[in-house]
């Protein structure tokens, strides 16, 4: 025997109504906005609180409130370094890199988001080019101490003495009579040449931005 089909309830087959001995829940605003406080910020939240406080693009907002963990490890290192787009490129590329490579979260970082600010503070004060940082930081990751402990004791302070760098930069001149030619010739690209030997016979402890100076104005004149 074929039975027909029974057909699909709708709500209104269920007859629904109130409880009856059920009161009415009344909510105070007062509580609403307590409650409110106590909440963790939400990832859409900060993200757009990133973009619109720190000036960071979309992307950038994007992975650094990919978890609530490296958001405020983001957050404490700039706020602590005063360096927001510093800050941001060298969490999202050394410091996540680190982590995928080792396989851990931000939380079990054994470099803290203070030593880390520690560490970008030298590089924005001139202590240290961005490349000697970064051997810095692998130093600090493997538990050798904090940023001015390591560039102390490894001697890794950059130069920036005028004098000293005039030295170095006069050395790499004489050493180079057919680039000096070319480059007073019109060859402006050799320059970073110049200033690559200059990084080189200092051990990347010479400072790039003052040895750039100092050459052009011993090549011009």
């Amino acid at each position: 025997e074929t039975r027909p089909m029974r057909s699909k309830e709708e709500a209104n087959d269920y007859r629904y109504f109130p409880d009856p001995d059920l009161l009415p829940v009344e909510l105070d605003p007062e509580m609403l906005e307590a409650i409110r406080q106590t909440m963790p910020e939400l990832p859409e939240a900060r993200k757009a609180r990133f973009i619109t406080d720190y000036q960071l693009s979309g992307d950038d907002a994007e992975v650094l409130t990919s978890s609530r963990s490296l958001a405020d490890y983001f957050e404490t290192v700039a706020q602590q370094t005063g360096e927001v787009k510093l800050s941001a490129n060298w969490v999202m590329s050394t410091f996540v890199g680190a982590l995928n490579k080792h396989h851990l979260e931000p939380q079990q970082s054994p470099v803290s988001a203070t030593s880390f600010a520690g560490l970008l503070s030298r590089i924005v004060d001139n202590s240290v080019s961005a490349k000697v940082a970064k051997d810095i930081f692998e130093a600090m990751w493997d538990g050798e101490g904090d940023a001015d402990e390591i560039i102390e004791t490894k001697g890794l302070k950059q130069i920036s003495d005028s004098s000293a760098l005039e030295k170095m930069a006069d050395e790499v001149i004489a050493s180079n009579p057919s680039q000096v030619a070319e480059y007073q010739g019109g060859k402006d690209k050799l320059l970073g040449y110049f200033v690559g030997q200059v990084m080189k016979a200092s051990k990347g402890q010479a400072n790039p931005g003052e040895i750039s100076k100092i050459i052009q104005q011993k090549l011009s004149s």
